[in-house]
């Protein structure tokens, strides 16, 4: 995405990244579609709308940040999700969320806050990213219970893809002459086939073999990748503080989805 963007509006990269994926989506769902009912077209909607908000304030703050911080203030979505599931069905937090919260907003000082502590744009679109993704899964448990997640999934994207093309038509030109400059071709095709949809499908595949909290701490990995790839290919710099910072964020992550349970013993 940070190369993509530097050719191609934030808007019109959406767009084409979630248009791309419903299409992709629909083929892949065509012995599935037998089983549409009009629900699915309000239920996409919602859903397609959080996610539709949470990219595109995801990609806003990439474009002033850095990919790794951007990648571990987008995990902080994971310690959010059990506040916000307590606001909408009244479901407790415990110790364990509270403590995940503590070391969350401890790594994100750490990561974000300049030597002011003050924060830069960049990292607050993130950190406010990271909200809406929190609400895009809360979202989901609601509308999702007895439909198909996958037919569901692609009109999720088309409607995600639908609300970037009117947010670009409003603000932004085509690209017509960057599109056709293989620099940003192929990353751009990549970051609608593989980063879109193929992962979203490993990921709903894979959860039928996996418990929940397994799922999750597996995906978080996607922040420390971020880190990984940003510093290999990017060269992203980084210091002892944001090392400390990352490793807060991740540990925080594990400890609201597994509570540690792994580090207990079993009994027989």
């Amino acid at each position: 995405m940070k190369n993509a963007l530097d050719s191609i509006p934030v808007f019109c990269l959406l767009a084409i990244r979630f248009t791309a994926g419903a299409v992709l989506m629909a083929l892949f769902c065509i012995p599935r579609w037998k089983t549409f009912t009009p629900d699915y077209l309000w239920r996409g909607a919602i859903i397609g709308g959080f996610l539709f908000l949470a990219y595109s304030v995801q990609t806003f703050g990439l474009s002033l940040t850095t990919p790794s911080k951007n990648a571990f203030l987008t995990a902080v979505y994971c310690v959010l999700v059990p506040f916000l599931t307590w606001a909408v069905v009244g479901q407790r937090p415990d110790r364990w969320n509270l403590l995940a919260a503590v070391l969350c907003v401890a790594g994100i000082g750490l990561v974000s806050l300049n030597g002011d502590l003050s924060i830069n744009a960049g990292d607050l679109l993130t950190l406010l990213c990271a909200v809406f993704y929190a609400s895009h899964i809360t979202a989901v448990e609601k509308v999702s219970p007895g439909k198909d997640i996958y037919l569901l999934t692609c009109f999720q994207f088309a409607f995600a893809g639908l609300y970037a093309w009117i947010g670009s038509a409003f603000t932004e030109t085509f690209p017509a002459e960057a599109l056709r400059n293989p620099t940003v071709f192929f990353p751009l095709a990549y970051l609608c086939v593989m980063a879109t949809t193929v992962a979203l499908l490993f990921q709903n595949v894979g959860q039928i073999w996996s418990d929940p909290s397994s799922a999750a701490v597996i995906l978080s990995l996607e922040s420390v990748f971020g880190v990984l790839f940003s510093v290999l290919f990017y060269g992203d710099p980084l210091t002892l503080r944001l090392v400390t910072g990352f490793a807060l964020i991740f540990i925080a992550v594990v400890c609201s989805e597994t509570r540690f349970s792994f580090l207990r013993p079993k009994r027989s």
